[in-house]
């Protein structure tokens, strides 16, 4: 499952907005001290799921009444005891009626009292040598049970009727399924564990104008003659219930295919809303590149019968890696125009890797998440670094590493495998995903490329279709590489929390002196042995020292040969902790045009553009011009550090960026940059010549909220004409323009932007905001025609928006009550001078603002 560092960021938002916001989305700030002493002796203990059933065979008959949001059901099972003889079945069913258990077609006495077990009394005692096959017809309602769901994964129905009836106009009815962490149970009878594998049949009973999706190969399809057609889909390999997946709706199959080594082909195919057919490829298509080349990465081929991929509406998370069938949320559909500015390239490649970590070898708890979602999270550099080299790999490490550090400051350290966790869904958090993707890049960095790879091909090979533990991925790459591997394990996914380190460096008759000093708080986080490499640049050569760090303080003494010219401690920028390196200035200097790497660079332009030198400012200058994107925008966030004499080379610089650069983020912030730091009228032009000719939506809407500094009704007119067009980043631009400058008639297009779904993720937080901001410039009656309107947010299935609602209502709430004591002070004087009219007038107004704040208050109660 892909959970983005956007919802981590999220996570920190709601953590600074309402307490009720936290308690829904259950984001706990856990006690970092009790977490450390919980490693050490817990008070809770997640153990694996005990096995007293193996799960064989699961063969599905579903059919669906769309009115009620029911799946009518028939379940045949075939299992055996996993060791001890048995009589009993004990099955996870939840909120379902039952309506028949038989076995050879006699009914079998169970219970189901608490919606939640199903426990099936077998005929006969059978042992673990016996096989038998349970029937069991039931109806599930996931519409009517308790809704339970975390930031993660925000609902576990399980199963989802998306506008089954056909109401809302913008969005196609369909149906799928979720089963991660244990909702397959929702919709059909199973033993819901991570630590359970089965083979799966599932015949789907749909009306003819359906496409079916499900795990496996299409193995026919049968018109009933009645108008519907029952699709036969089948998985023979085993894979975890969680797995389990099914989806309807009149979508669009695009194929596509892959050719393994031995000749054969596997469709690859992508099912996508009729209006998003001729973007399908552009979206999935490196998708046959990617299973290649992880197929050789890891010397083991893609092992399932096929490889799907479709998009639905109102999906509870961000992806998931159903086998063969991954579902993705509708942010994925994005138009050749869109995929300039961003692809989803990460997250297909972190849903793909899971068919080897996580589909075909799966962790046996939810305490061994990482094994999972660590491999997953690391595929996204591996793909970069293949795909796009290694500086861009390293640009989103940082992201992911950055990621990690918010995910631990709102929800608080753990070990990374958590026995002791609150929820299974609080293991989907930056260290499972983030630390556990960063951890791996060290052990590759320490073991070397050849016996990394070697450790993971074992580490699948050995553990195909099976449940595994942390120790199953040491003991690999220990047989590999011949090594004991235990002190990484130990430090980095047994323990909590990152090394916190402090370089001091010296130089005397010929010699540097590096005093480094591990300065984490000792009593919750271990002493770390971290092998690192330390560059040294002289004017007679470079060199590089291997070292390992084993102490809290330790004190390296090495000849040189020449003048210093600067020192890079963790020269491969692998560690995942926080280094602090006191060192001159102007080694910075030197560092960004000799050092190798991305981090390098950006770590130069951090310090030295604080000198504000001719130097520095010709440093800030040349980045501008580097290959690397990401370079030259960090160059252009520090421009405000260039000396004045240089200024005009600055701006005739950035004009040429916002005309030619080959990347629109860096063309989008060097327009911002000149509107907030030059004439604004100079750039006029410049900036009317981007909202016509840029094909970048990052760019038009930078160059709009740019134009609307400098003519706000010339502005006002290009967004009217754009919003016909836009997408959510322009449309968030495009609401920004209108709350700053727009009147009431902008209103409707800013609530239905939110309401269709046109803005996403940070694009919804934003319009959200100019939308209700633009509210508050409004008199009371014109609040109070809206707020019916106001209230329609609360259905909107964004954990984006419904994160931010409260805290804008609580914001117009503030604001408004802050005008009513205003108007009421201006009343009291008022009639302290006699001015009557004038006073009944602040009155009136005042009363009507009042009449706001109760009805927003009505509307807070109602979303919370």
């Amino acid at each position: 499952m892909r959970i983005t560092t956007l919802l981590f960021a999220l996570a920190f938002l709601i953590s600074c907005g309402s307490s009720k916001n936290i308690n829904q989305y259950q984001i706990k700030n856990y006690d970092t001290e009790a977490v450390q002493q919980n490693a050490v002796a817990p008070t809770i203990y997640h153990a694996s799921e005990t096995i007293l059933t193996d799960l064989i065979h699961t063969h599905l008959q579903v059919s669906f009444d769309w009115g009620k949001a029911h799946l009518l059901g028939k379940a045949v099972l075939t299992a055996k005891p996993y060791f001890f003889a048995s009589d009993s079945l004990i099955l996870d069913a939840k909120g379902m009626d039952i309506h028949t258990v038989k076995m050879n077609g006699k009914s079998l006495l169970y219970t189901y009292k608490d919606q939640a077990y199903l426990r099936i009394k077998l005929d006969t005692v059978y042992t673990k040598k016996d096989t038998f096959s349970v029937e069991i017809d039931y109806t599930a309602k996931p519409n009517e049970r308790k809704e339970g769901g975390s930031l993660a994964i925000t609902s576990d129905k399980g199963l989802y009727f998306i506008n089954p009836q056909g109401k809302d106009s913008t969005k196609m009815p369909q149906i799928w399924t979720q089963g991660e962490t244990e909702a397959s149970s929702v919709w059909f009878p199973t033993i819901d564990a991570p630590n359970q594998k089965m083979s799966q049949e599932i015949e789907i009973t749909v009306d003819e104008k359906y496409t079916t999706l499900s795990n496996g190969r299409l193995i026919n399809q049968i018109n009933n003659g009645n108008g519907t057609r029952t699709d036969h889909w089948e998985q023979t390999l085993p894979h975890v219930p969680y797995l389990a997946m099914m989806g309807v709706g009149e979508f669009k199959k695009v194929e596509d295919s892959f050719t393994k080594k031995d000749g054969t082909t596997i469709s690859v195919d992508y099912y996508v809303e009729p209006a998003w057919e001729k973007s399908a490829k552009a979206i999935f298509g490196t998708t046959p590149e990617m299973i290649g080349y992880f197929s050789e990465l890891l010397g083991v081929e893609y092992p399932w019968d096929k490889y799907a991929q479709i998009v639905v509406r109102d999906y509870v998370s961000g992806a998931m890696e159903n086998t063969g069938a991954v579902v993705f949320g509708d942010y994925a559909y994005k138009n050749e125009r869109e995929l300039l500015d961003a692809n989803d390239q990460s997250t297909i490649a972190h849903e793909l890797f899971h068919h080897w970590f996580g589909d075909l070898v799966t962790c046996e708890s939810w305490a061994n998440l990482p094994l999972n979602e660590s491999f997953a999270n690391y595929s996204q550099y591996l793909w970069d670094e293949y795909k796009y080299g290694e500086q861009e790999a390293d640009y989103n490490a940082l992201i992911e590493k950055q990621g990690y550090y918010t995910s631990a400051q709102t929800r608080g350290h753990h070990n990374l495998i958590w026995f002791d966790y609150p929820e299974k869904e609080a293991m989907f958090d930056g260290h499972s995903y983030n630390k556990g993707g960063r951890i791996l890049h060290m052990l590759r960095n320490y073991l070397g490329d050849e016996a990394f790879f070697a450790g993971a091909k074992l580490y699948l090979t050995e553990n195909q279709y099976q449940p595994t533990e942390v120790h199953h991925l040491r003991l690999a790459f220990e047989k590999v590489s011949g090594q004991d591997l235990n002190w990484f394990f130990n430090q980095w996914f047994f323990s909590s929390r990152h090394p916190e380190i402090k370089v001091e460096q010296e130089m005397t008759q010929g010699e540097l002196t590096l005093k480094v000093r591990q300065v984490q708080n000792l009593e919750n986080t271990p002493l770390y042995r971290l092998p690192v490499k330390i560059a040294i640049y002289t004017t007679n050569g470079n060199e590089e020292l291997e070292v390992e760090i084993t102490k809290s303080e330790q004190v390296i003494k090495h000849a040189i040969n020449g003048e210093l010219q600067n020192v890079i401690f963790d020269a491969d920028r692998v560690v995942l902790g926080e280094i602090t390196h006191n060192q001159p200035s102007d080694q910075y200097i030197h560092q960004f045009y000799n050092a190798p790497k991305y981090l390098d660079k950006l770590e130069a332009i951090a310090k030295a553009s604080k000198l504000k030198t001719l130097k520095s400012s010709q440093l800030l200058l040349d980045a501008m011009q580097d290959s690397f994107w990401a370079v030259r925008l960090e160059a252009l966030n520090k421009a405000n550090f260039i000396i004045d004499s240089k200024k005009e080379t600055l701006r005739k610089k950035l004009g040429e960026i916002a005309l030619h650069d080959s990347n629109s983020k860096v063309r989008a912030r060097a327009i911002a940059y000149l509107s907030s730091n030059f004439e604004k009228d100079e750039n006029k032009v410049l900036f009317i010549n981007r909202i016509e000719n840029d094909l970048s939506y990052t760019v038009l809407g930078s160059a709009l909220l740019s134009l609307a500094e400098i003519d706000e009704q010339l502005a006002l007119k290009k967004a009217d004409s754009l919003k016909i067009d836009a997408n959510s980043t322009l449309n968030s631009a495009i609401g920004y323009v209108y709350y700053q400058y727009g009147d009431t008639t902008h209103l409707p297009f800013m609530l239905n932007c939110l309401l269709s779904n046109a803005v996403k993720e940070f694009d919804a937080i934003s319009m959200l905001g100019s939308y209700t901001s633009l509210l508050l410039k409004q008199q009371p009656r014109i609040i109070l025609k809206n707020l019916p309107k106001l209230k329609e947010l609360e259905t909107v299935n964004s954990p984006y928006i419904k994160a931010m609602f409260p805290v804008n209502l609580k914001r117009m709430e503030t604001q408004l009550s802050k005008k009513i004591n205003a108007l009421n002070t201006a009343y009291e004087t008022e009639m302290g001078l006699k001015n009557v009219a004038i006073a009944n007038g602040m009155k009136k107004e005042k009363e009507g603002f009042e009449m706001c704040v109760t009805e927003i208050r009505k509307i807070t109660e109602s979303a919370n």
